[in-house]
């Protein structure tokens, strides 16, 4: 029996949903809405618009590729460029140039996402994930310096610095529910808790278990950036948190099977991106990109690259070995 094909909205859908590895067209519907929201709280449209230009080019391209048909369906072709056509706007000016580099970004995630498939995945059998989109990202962010037609309108090329030292500052009551819910939001460039909160919701729709590894992530963020006395600018606006927040659900949830030790081990890597956030954001600094999720990127591929070898390599004991004749201790 043949099976039937979604339409298009629905694949659509569903690509906005993979952001959070969700497959679920309701998901994909109040992802949206946290993005409608919080583009109507601060009147900027430019990035909910972004957005939706992303997912449809990116799943039509994949179809005018003729890519794999079961991973198209699944939204795994369009999730990359939602968050290109997301990102775009909220770092460069809205002029009908960027529109047009919206629209190109979009169609090259697509591409890039099969190369990742082809080489990271069946080499190294890691997931691409974000990667296509920070490398777009990356790219078009960067190549925006060099035309007169876009305005880059976030931080411009920097040395990097040393964060002013100050005292480590404690969020208090509903300043923290609200760092909470933008470590969430700032998944898909939102700085509004509602969205978050929204985003949260539609997460536990899909999954349970997926929504308590994000909030297990976000609270891990907030706990490790407040403890290191990250800036404290930066853990309010949630730039912290949202990488963590991605590492926790891949790492806990999603590419390994879910277990007390495997928990242990999404937590080690959930901290270990609050780290790799605070070095790539220096790293980047000096070429005017953002780091996106890059943080969550590196991490997750380190943690999930040796989940066929968790254990340590065979070798055999030095007993009986001799150099030179003499005998090699096994000890220490």
């Amino acid at each position: 029996m043949t099976q039937t094909k979604s339409n298009f909205l629905t694949v659509c859908l569903r690509g906005t949903s993979q952001v959070f590895f969700m497959e679920n067209a309701l998901t994909g519907v109040i992802f949206f809405v946290a993005m409608a929201y919080a583009s109507y709280v601060s009147g900027v449209w430019a990035t909910t618009i972004g957005a939706a230009v992303g997912i449809v080019v990116a799943t039509l391209t994949a179809q005018v590729l003729d890519l794999d048909e079961g991973s198209i369906e699944q939204g795994l072709y369009g999730f990359n460029g939602i968050l290109v056509g997301a990102a775009l706007p909220t770092f460069i000016a809205v002029s009908p140039q960027l529109w047009v580099y919206v629209v190109v970004g979009a169609a090259a995630s697509t591409v890039f996402t099969a190369a990742f498939s082809a080489t990271v995945t069946r080499v190294f059998g890691v997931p691409g994930s974000t990667g296509p989109f920070v490398l777009t990202g990356w790219l078009m962010v960067a190549g925006a310096y060099s035309f007169g037609g876009l305005d880059v309108i976030g931080d411009s090329p920097r040395l990097p610095t040393a964060t002013t030292e100050h005292a480590m500052v404690i969020p208090q009551g509903i300043e923290l529910v609200e760092i909470f819910f933008r470590n969430i939001g700032q998944v898909y460039l939102l700085g509004s808790a509602v969205s978050g909160a929204i985003i949260l919701a539609g997460i536990f729709i899909a999954s349970v278990a997926a929504g308590i590894a994000v909030v297990a992530g976000s609270i891990i963020a907030i706990i490790v950036s407040v403890a290191m006395a990250a800036d404290p600018a930066l853990v309010r606006q949630g730039l912290y948190g949202f990488s963590p927040v991605l590492t926790a659900l891949a790492v806990g949830v999603i590419f390994l099977q879910p277990s007390w030790r495997v928990a242990l081990y999404a937590a080690l890597a959930t901290v270990v991106t609050v780290f790799v956030q605070g070095a790539l954001d220096i790293i980047v600094a000096p070429s005017g990109v953002p780091s996106f999720t890059a943080p969550y990127v590196l991490t997750m591929y380190l943690f999930i690259a040796p989940k066929k070898l968790m254990v340590p390599h065979p070798h055999r004991p030095l007993a009986g070995h001799s150099v030179g004749g003499a005998p090699v201790s096994s000890g220490p």
